[in-house]
């Protein structure tokens, strides 16, 4: 990145050059080669083909095909022949990336002159030729598509926060101002159909997969199968709503048509049925077993897996402190209603340990996320607990909120800054150049 200037110092923010040249065109301080991508299903079928594909020649085939096959816009694109087509070239989504973060910098008054900005421009256009430092997924998909290509797309439900005016709008469009953050934390209330109840969940999770990014939530407000309801009659439980939210996710490609959606779900050990919870995966994978004996395809896209629920999020558990002194002690563990806190059944600590060490092994979920802990190290603690994190648990922090990642190529490896200028290694929550 270019150095920056003090802002303050000069009434705006001032770059200098790093990497580019003044009167050379950016894009022409790198070679290009144009090459094939192509994916393959399991049975040598091809399933994506694009020719000419335009990249700097240091790219790796692997870089190319994920920018061809996940991050290229593949519809709306104006032709030089004046037709509508997808992108093909690095060169164009570099433009379009660098460009949309110039355009919203000068519309609000970040620059201390128009020469500061095209300096912003072509530096941040030479770190994504070059690998040096890019953004998130939903940074690819979507930045810029208004304004460079005019693409607007109907609403979908967005709201943001006008500069002009500091009133917060309903967005009248999918793409002036974009869903661009990496990674969200929603809550989820106790209430079937209403604004942050579980369907209403589902709705938002759809918004968020549908343009690239992923989400967490806490699952433990939710009553527990047999809890009673207020109308009569009993709760038919957690278990029953997260196959709901699995479907749900296992419908929507994260991105419109990339990749898997992102999703995590949590729950608390004291949860009561934290057991089931635990052992879901586990118990999926012996009907996929038991498909896979029967003839049907054995591969994470086959029949087998689509049959079977569970296979759309990761799972992880959150673990107070107070468990592993139950466990220290051979001592039961509380499992509480959601409703009235009233102890529903017990279990013994060291049983509900070696349930979940054995699901970790079998079937590598659920993950263990450890409350007490994670909460001592909160940053904001007066903006209430941390319950949960994104996919991938680089990200804990508030419910309904949401990072944005970028990756900066250091030494060979990656490492994520979110805007908040703290660091954190990805996990393969999602595709990265």
């Amino acid at each position: 990145m270019a150095n920056r200037k003090p802002a303050a110092s000069v009434g705006g923010l001032q770059f200098l050059r790093r990497f580019t040249k003044d009167n050379v065109n950016v894009f022409d301080q790198f070679e290009y080669d144009y090459r094939t991508s192509v994916i393959r299903n399991p049975s040598g079928e091809v399933v994506f083909e694009m020719n000419n594909v335009e990249v700097p020649k240091q790219w790796s085939q692997i870089a190319t095909d994920i920018l061809a096959q996940k991050y290229f816009r593949k519809a709306s694109v104006p032709q030089p022949d004046g037709t509508l087509g997808r992108e093909t070239s690095l060169k164009q989504v570099a433009h379009r990336l660098a460009n949309c973060w110039r355009v919203w910098g000068e519309r609000y008054g970040y620059f201390a002159s128009e020469k500061d900005a095209q300096i912003f421009y072509e530096e941040l256009v030479y770190s994504i030729l070059n690998q040096m430092c890019v953004p998130n997924s939903p940074q690819w998909f979507n930045t810029g598509l208004y304004e460079t290509y005019g693409i607007k797309g109907k609403p979908q439900g967005h709201y943001f926060v006008d500069p002009a005016d500091g009133q917060l709008k309903k967005s009248t469009s999918a793409y002036e101002r974009p869903q661009p953050h990496a990674c969200f934390i929603l809550s989820v209330d106790d209430d079937l159909v209403n604004d942050g109840g579980i369907m209403d969940l589902w709705v938002r999770e759809a918004r968020i997969f549908k343009y690239g990014s992923g989400v967490g939530t806490n699952f433990s407000n939710l009553r527990g199968e047999g809890e009673k309801l207020s109308g009569g009659g009993t709760s038919s439980g957690l278990m029953s709503f997260l196959k709901i939210g699995d479907r749900a996710a296992g419908a929507i490609k994260s991105g419109g048509t990339t990749r898997r959606a992102a999703k995590m779900v949590c729950l608390d050990l004291d949860h009561p049925e934290i057991v089931a919870f635990v052992n879901w995966k586990v118990e999926e994978e012996k009907k996929v077993g038991a498909l896979i004996a029967a003839g049907y395809a054995s591969d994470y896209e086959g029949e087998a897996y689509r049959t079977v629920s569970g296979q759309n999020s990761n799972n992880s558990v959150r673990i107070p402190n107070a468990f592993f002194e139950k466990l220290e002690h051979g001592e039961d563990w509380e499992l509480k209603g959601r409703m009235d806190g009233r102890i529903m059944k017990k279990v013994p600590a060291r049983e509900l340990w070696n349930q979940l060490s054995y699901a970790a092994w079998r079937c590598a979920d659920p993950g263990t996320q450890y409350n007490t802990t994670i909460n001592e190290w909160h940053t904001c603690p007066a903006g209430g607990e941390i319950r949960a994190s994104n996919p991938c648990s680089e990200y804990m922090f508030l419910d309904n909120t949401a990072c944005n990642l970028a990756s900066a190529h250091l030494d060979g490896g990656a490492r994520n800054f979110r805007i908040d200028g703290s660091v954190s290694f990805q996990r393969g929550c999602s595709t990265k150049l």
